[in-house]
């Protein structure tokens, strides 16, 4: 499944049309009409490449009235480079990060976990900073059964032990990569897909 969430983000990238939509979209949030006037092409030919982005999670649409806006994804484009990256040198990583930054992430992760969970275990709010929300998000996960297929009643259920908001997390296992849903059915990915907290600064 690693492999498959790598090839297809490289699959979207692979057109001239789709790397420019991104390149001038780095710039800010574009209508279809200004993106095909500046790459010269007919809207329906963005539209079309739009599609392909969107399913790959690289943009976002916006609809005001009757023109859509489209902004980059910015965490989801970078984290999967990142995935790429880790996947192709997973057997040649050096050995190890040294023991005082272990011990410091160790810390973070104690320090969220203790802020964030009430001695019963329960979730009391989804932290609003990214790192501290994969760190949370990381700790519940873990609880899940690797090569188990889950439906998503059994996912909500799971998540209502820690926190009534079971939608929101659902999605976030999703966006961050530590699940992939196929068909209804929820299964976790390979730890090396998953969004880490410690790579954010």
């Amino acid at each position: 499944m690693q492999l498959d969430k790598v090839v297809s983000y490289h699959k979207a990238l692979a057109d001239p049309t789709r790397i420019k939509m991104l390149i001038l979209l780095a710039e800010g949030e574009m209508n279809g009409q200004l993106l095909a006037e500046k790459i010269g092409v007919t809207p329906a030919t963005i539209t079309h490449h739009a599609a392909k982005l969107r399913e790959a999670s690289l943009i976002n649409e916006r609809r005001d009235k009757n023109t859509i806006f489209f902004s980059l994804n910015d965490y989801f484009i970078k984290n999967s480079a990142t995935a790429t990256e880790n996947l192709i040198y997973q057997r040649v990583r050096p050995g190890g990060v040294t023991e005082s930054l272990q011990e410091e992430e160790q810390r973070m992760r104690d320090s969220v976990i203790k802020n964030f969970f009430t001695s019963e275990g329960k979730l009391k709010i989804i932290p609003a900073q990214l790192k501290k929300k994969l760190i949370v998000l990381t700790h519940m996960v873990s609880r899940l059964e690797k090569g188990r297929k889950y439906s998503e009643k059994e996912m909500n259920e799971f998540i209502k032990e820690y926190h009534e908001d079971f939608a929101t997390i659902r999605r976030e296992f999703i966006m961050h990569h530590f699940m992939f849903r196929d068909n209804g059915v929820y299964e976790l990915n390979p730890q090396k897909m998953w969004a880490r907290w410690e790579d954010l600064s």
